[in-house]
């Protein structure tokens, strides 16, 4: 394994390395204006969500790592401490990195990167109209991380009013992922597009599964069953009883009297279709 102490590394293939392995990345489309009111439009994948109560967002313009120059967005926001986050989906992708090519000061990137310029109700800077969720934000803080080339600035925003297109919403006014079709950055040029890969693993919040610690030695140690397998057995909360395994048996006679790797390979193939059920009443025959 490759080991680097982050002092001992020039800075820009550190950049590298911290981009390609913390992905992929969401993508905040930031809208700001100047002192003068010009528009200013770039995106930024140092992003999250932080807080629903207040409803927190950060987003992070870096200073520059070849010649430690810091953004428009940035030196913005630091007169007018108001930005509108609009996420980014595939249908505005290409745009999206349009927008990041780092023109003159007194460019309009939403005219350049064809985006169409939409009121907000409360803060200042304009919404992109195309994006299919917009944040309205107040700037709470700006956390500078530092004053050397590939330094962070931390803008803490408050969310006072969103905006959500209803094409994206369900019968339950919930966003559905596969609608919204959002995109992620990685490293160098390469992106991600969320719904192509979107998978569901059942979260444990008002269950307790077992554990893999309670799982039987012959299950841990097996030469067939991979760490995620053992953590979708772990994932239960109580076994199969006795007369499930023996029922189950009975309807599926192959899987009677085979060796143990034969055993734990029908097992996996259960947990390739997300069927836990029947890889345990395999594993317990």
């Amino acid at each position: 394994m490759l080991t680097i102490n982050p002092r001992n590394i020039e800075i820009s293939k550190l950049h590298g390395y911290l981009l390609s392995a913390v992905a992929p990345r969401p993508i905040a489309l930031a809208s700001t204006l100047d002192e003068n009111g010009n528009s200013n439009l770039s995106p930024f994948s140092f992003f999250n969500v932080f807080s629903a109560n207040p409803p927190i967002l950060i987003f992070s313009p870096a200073r520059r790592v070849r010649d430690n120059t810091t953004k428009h967005t940035l030196e913005n926001i630091k007169k007018v401490k108001e930005v509108v986050i609009n996420v980014v989906n595939y249908d505005i992708v290409h745009q999206t990195s349009l927008a990041s090519t780092e023109y003159d000061k007194s460019v309009d990137e939403f005219e350049k990167a064809g985006f169409t310029k939409l009121k907000s109700d409360i803060v200042k800077p304009f919404r992109v109209a195309e994006s299919p969720v917009q944040f309205e934000c107040k700037v709470n803080d700006i956390i500078e991380l530092g004053n050397k080339g590939g330094a962070g600035n931390l803008i803490i925003c408050e969310v006072v009013c969103l905006h959500i297109d209803e094409s994206i919403l369900d019968k339950n006014n919930t966003i559905d992922q596969v609608k919204l079709d959002l995109v992620a950055r990685a490293g160098g040029s390469f992106y991600s597009r969320a719904k192509d890969t979107f998978f569901e693993i059942p979260k444990p919040l008002s269950t307790k599964g077992i554990g893999v610690d309670t799982l039987p030695d012959n299950i841990k140690n097996s030469l067939v069953l991979t760490g995620n397998n053992l953590g979708m057995l772990g994932n239960i909360e109580k076994l199969p009883s006795q007369n499930d395994v023996d029922k189950f048996m009975k309807d599926n006679l192959k899987y009677v009297g085979v060796k143990l790797n034969e055993k734990h390979k029908f097992a996996q193939e259960f947990l390739k279709k997300n069927d836990i059920d029947s890889a345990w009443k395999v594993l317990l025959s």
